[in-house]
């Protein structure tokens, strides 16, 4: 793969978990699947694993034929149950905005169904373009195609599509994976949360510099 050199600064975000905390919704998105299906979903126990494709969450709680059918029906329900109750990351706004600031793209790369992420981000105020249906590795088609040199993420699925890339991998450790997983799975840089990508951001422009 080869990047797109002639493209501007391009910063690559995951979104769960790293832009939004997700959660709340999702959780309630769960509990009415089950309510409706009468399967047995631990919601609580689903979004401590956040980042993987649903398809592989389903895979827990229904047999592998009624998957696609659970997965279209999640994705419907989520409009009406997810968007709402989901809040940004702390510092996620700002940090879209310090990639502004330098004249810079910033690109939201999720495994999320497209259209549902679209509407996380106007719910939160995030300006950005978005790839989504695309996971670990596959996440390197979208960094590629954007020319993208960063890519921030809170799982250890998105260090290796920032690797797989060719870009820097930036970890924060506000999703299911710890600082050790995420150092020890390849990322260059583990920020606690957003609220320190700003600094951390202007550090690494003045060394490109």
């Amino acid at each position: 793969m080869t990047k797109n050199l002639a493209a501007p600064l391009t910063v690559g975000f995951d979104l769960d978990m790293t832009l939004i905390d997700s959660r709340p919704g999702i959780k309630a998105v769960y509990d009415r699947l089950a309510e409706e299906t009468g399967t047995f979903i631990d919601s609580a126990l689903a979004v401590t694993r956040l980042g993987p494709p649903l398809e592989d969450e389903l895979a827990n709680w229904f047999p592998a034929e009624r998957i696609p059918e659970m997965g279209d029906r999640y994705r419907a329900l989520y409009v009406d149950h997810a968007i709402v109750p989901t809040p940004a990351m702390p510092g996620a706004v700002a940090a879209i905005e310090a990639v502004r600031a330098v004249g810079g793209r910033p690109l939201v790369v999720t495994a999320k169904h497209a259209p549902n992420a679209r509407l996380h981000l106007d719910h939160v105020g995030i300006d950005a373009e978005l790839r989504g249906w695309l996971w670990a590795e596959a996440k390197a088609e979208a960094l590629v195609e954007y020319g993208a040199s960063v890519y921030v993420g809170d799982h250890v699925g998105d260090v290796r599509g920032a690797r797989t890339a060719g870009a820097l991998s930036v970890a924060v450790a506000t999703g299911p994976c710890g600082e050790d997983e995420l150092l020890a799975a390849g990322a260059d840089v583990v920020l606690a949360d957003l609220t320190e990508f700003p600094a951390w951001f202007a550090d690494y422009r003045s060394a490109a510099a």
